[in-house]
């Protein structure tokens, strides 16, 4: 095959922004999912008659998935014991009723 110069600088010329434009597209698909909150990042519908088959021949991996849906759940933090029912956030006074 005989490429000459003119062919490889239009390909070249020709690939270049579909190139571009597919990994400006990517890197924007990555930076959306990571900015969702991380309760979001991992749901999935598709629980039903897979589930039912992990609990049986793989409890391991039932037990895992368990865990990790426990891990990622975020809850708003307790006040302790001795905490006073007020506080003072930046420039805001908080009162907890």
């Amino acid at each position: 095959m005989n490429a000459t110069l003119n062919a490889v600088l239009g390909w070249s010329t020709a690939a270049l922004p579909v190139a571009l434009g597919l990994y400006v597209l990517g890197y924007a698909a990555w930076v959306l999912v990571r900015r969702r909150p991380l309760e979001k990042r991992y749901v999935g519908g598709g629980g039903g008659i897979g589930g039912a088959f992990d609990s049986v021949f793989a409890p391991s991996s039932m037990e895992a998935e368990a865990e990790r849906d426990r891990q990622t759940r975020r809850t708003a933090p307790a006040p302790a014991p001795g905490d006073t029912p007020w506080g003072i956030d930046g420039d805001r006074i908080r009162i907890d009723l």
